[in-house]
């Protein structure tokens, strides 16, 4: 086992070391050989980058690195996606790792627990639903400060759960998933709703409904604000517009609204890839 790891180390210096061919064919040929070797490959390059003088080789080993660790992330969305996209954190964490690959998931899933703890010392399971809602509402915007990123609405740091934890700013879509994530360990129902331009949430149970506008502070409206939302858009009623959307729907807009982020940025590598991601979740499964 040892000797096969040394040769590997050894094959890979030599296919390193002529990642600044002048040749372009050459270049294309090693970066190919690297990337077949797949993702384990990752700390050896990490390790090649560290040592290397080079701006060049440095540069390329770099795009290497992301493009295996875009194959990681890739993987673990179809599979995650396969399962059943049962976790909605775990969802987000691997959008995440596209960007910040060495984040860990159980650093959100402490984040995710401490906003539980601060709003469950509170919390009192008798009050009302729409009291229940209201002190969530008190913890989360105005005690914990999360808040709408006015700002800057178009940052990509917007769909990035540790950037929206570290700074308690984000967009419509992702300050409901922080507030889903905390009232479903309520055992509250608190849901995703997918409307046109704005996402928010609803909560449903047995013939209590109404509705959830995290971009602004926790706003309780009811259905005839959705009408009026709808009419002023001059959009038809559909039930998706009023009913709980599922985990793979809130990963899809989270990555449409990513598209939209790097399109406005001018970022055009980074619209390709995380349409790629797209086209995983919105595949549809042979039956």
């Amino acid at each position: 086992m040892q000797e096969s790891e040394n040769l590997n180390n050894k094959e890979l210096k030599a296919l390193v070391s002529l990642l600044d061919d002048d040749d372009r064919e050459v270049v294309q040929h090693v970066e190919d050989r690297i990337m077949a070797l797949g993702t384990y490959i990752i700390p050896y390059l990490e390790f090649e980058w560290e040592n290397s003088f080079n701006p060049i080789v440095q540069k390329r080993i770099e795009e290497l690195v992301h493009g295996l660790q875009f194959e990681l992330t890739k993987e673990k969305l179809y599979a995650w996606k396969s399962q059943g996209a049962e976790s909605l954190l775990e969802g987000m964490w691997i959008l995440n790792t596209y960007q910040y690959p060495d984040l860990e998931l159980e650093q959100l899933t402490k984040e995710i627990e401490q906003i539980y703890y601060d709003v469950w010392m509170e919390f009192k399971p008798d009050l009302h639903p729409v009291d229940q809602v209201k002190l969530l509402n008190s913890v989360i915007f105005n005690k914990l400060k999360f808040g709408a990123n006015t700002k800057n609405f178009h940052s990509p740091g917007n769909s990035m759960m540790n950037v929206v934890l570290q700074t308690r700013k984000g967009n419509p879509i992702s300050l409901c998933v922080v507030y889903i994530l905390v009232a479903q360990k309520l055992s509250l129902p608190v849901y995703g709703v997918n409307l046109p331009n704005l996402f928010v949430m609803t909560y449903k149970k047995d013939d209590v409904q109404f509705y959830i506008n995290a971009f602004n502070r926790g706003l309780i409206f009811s259905k005839k604000e959705i009408d009026e939302y709808l009419t002023n858009l001059r959009l038809s009623p559909n039930d998706i517009y009023y009913e709980p959307c599922d985990n793979l729907d809130i990963i899809a807009r989270v990555l449409r609204n990513l598209v939209n982020s790097h399109e406005k940025l001018g970022h055009s590598e980074k619209v390709d890839e995380v349409q790629d991601m797209l086209k995983i979740i919105e595949a549809k499964e042979h039956q």
